[in-house]
């Protein structure tokens, strides 16, 4: 019987599965930058001047980015930079970086008399084709840009990995701050490239991360999808980008299940108002305001005619049922589940980088 272990939050659980139910295991692949590589790549960065990191996720490869670039401050005797971060995240990354005494909230781009550098790494976004730094900040600071956005989307369905019109939107947002940005591609065998600049350009690099992170495998009837890592399943609204970019490669009348902690909770305004009666999903097609996360409100619509979803989550079972998922308590439950409803001979495909993977049917 395979052990294989499945991102959960800050730990892992095993999934016990019987060979014969195990269809194939997806893993990372995909050559990775050397330390020196990541260096060379970061020398452009002028750290002569005051400037302040804004970090935007977190992540092994963020944290390994910020490792190198401290280590330059102090090579160049050099007082090391601020950092700043979201409320949710900033004791991470004061777990991070013990010995770093200037770690703080982030709230304002209008604040900082210090040149602001965000750190991100990429991911994959229904709504935009990449999380990209730029889009980071149109969602936190866009406004009513973000309904320009979400009316110009692709369809109805999520659209991961593809170059879509309302992308250029989080670009022209993002290019009228005088700021820099260092874009990383990685996925859990360690970072594949990262880009200097002003985050209007330091996209460029999706287009690699995109043919590193696709893969043609068909379709499949029962699929678990765990996002890789904890900040993409911290919340809700945030994992549910794990399925959509799995969801091209399940078969109709299928099930996908999502394993993700949700720690924060829904993360999302919209979800969250479902969830309490509030919304009604058909009206998000034409929605005159754009409320957090409608869209993956809309996806979760659609897909739900092609395939069942299932949810191992610590969120309330109530709020699973809420969204027409089949809530799970525990990874051993799961397995229950599919052998119970599809078969003992059923098989299993298992994503265990959801977040930096993108499947497709083959073509």
């Amino acid at each position: 019987m395979p052990e294989i272990w499945l991102n959960y939050g800050p730990t892992d659980v095993v999934l016990d599965i019987k060979a014969e139910n195990l269809e194939q295991k997806i893993d990372a692949d995909g050559e990775t930058l050397s330390d020196t590589e990541i260096k060379s790549k970061l020398e452009s960065l002028d750290i002569s001047k005051p400037t302040e990191f804004v970090v935007l996720n977190t992540s092994e490869s963020v944290r390994k980015t910020l490792s190198i670039i401290l280590e330059r401050y102090e090579e160049k005797s050099i007082p090391k930079p601020s950092i700043l971060a979201d409320k949710k995240t900033v004791n991470e990354i004061k777990n991070y970086f013990p010995g770093h005494d200037s770690i703080s909230e982030f709230s304002n781009m209008e604040e900082s008399s210090s040149k602001l550098v965000f750190v991100g790494e990429m991911e994959f976004d229904g709504l935009f084709g990449y999380e990209t730094i730029a889009t980071r900040l149109l969602k936190k600071f866009g406004g009513e840009l973000m309904l320009s956005a979400y009316e110009k989307r692709k369809g109805n369905l999520p659209s991961p990995g593809q170059n879509v019109e309302n992308f250029q939107i989080a670009n022209n947002f993002a290019d009228k701050f005088d700021i820099l940005g260092i874009e990383i591609t990685a996925n859990s065998k360690g970072i594949h490239d990262l880009s200097v600049g002003h985050p209007s350009s330091t996209s460029s690099i999706s287009k690699s991360f995109g043919v590193n992170a696709t893969k043609d495998i068909g379709k499949h009837k029962v699929m678990i999808v765990s996002t890789g890592k904890e900040s993409s399943n911290n919340t809700l609204g945030k994992s549910l980008s794990s399925l959509w970019n799995c969801s091209d490669a399940i078969k109709n009348d299928g099930l996908g299940i999502l394993v993700a902690e949700c720690k924060f909770g829904i993360g999302s305004g919209s979800i969250q108002s479902v969830i309490d009666g509030g919304t009604d999903i058909e009206h998000l097609k034409k929605s005159s305001q754009y409320i957090d996360g409608m869209e993956n409100l809309l996806y979760i619509s659609e897909m739900q005619k092609k395939f069942q979803f299932g949810l191992l989550s610590i969120l309330p079972t109530y709020y699973s049922k809420k969204l027409n998922m089949i809530p799970f308590n525990g990874i051993k439950q799961v397995m229950e589940y599919i052998l119970k409803n599809h078969g003992q001979k059923q098989k299993v495909e298992l994503i265990t980088d959801g977040a930096r993977t993108l499947l497709r049917q083959n073509t």
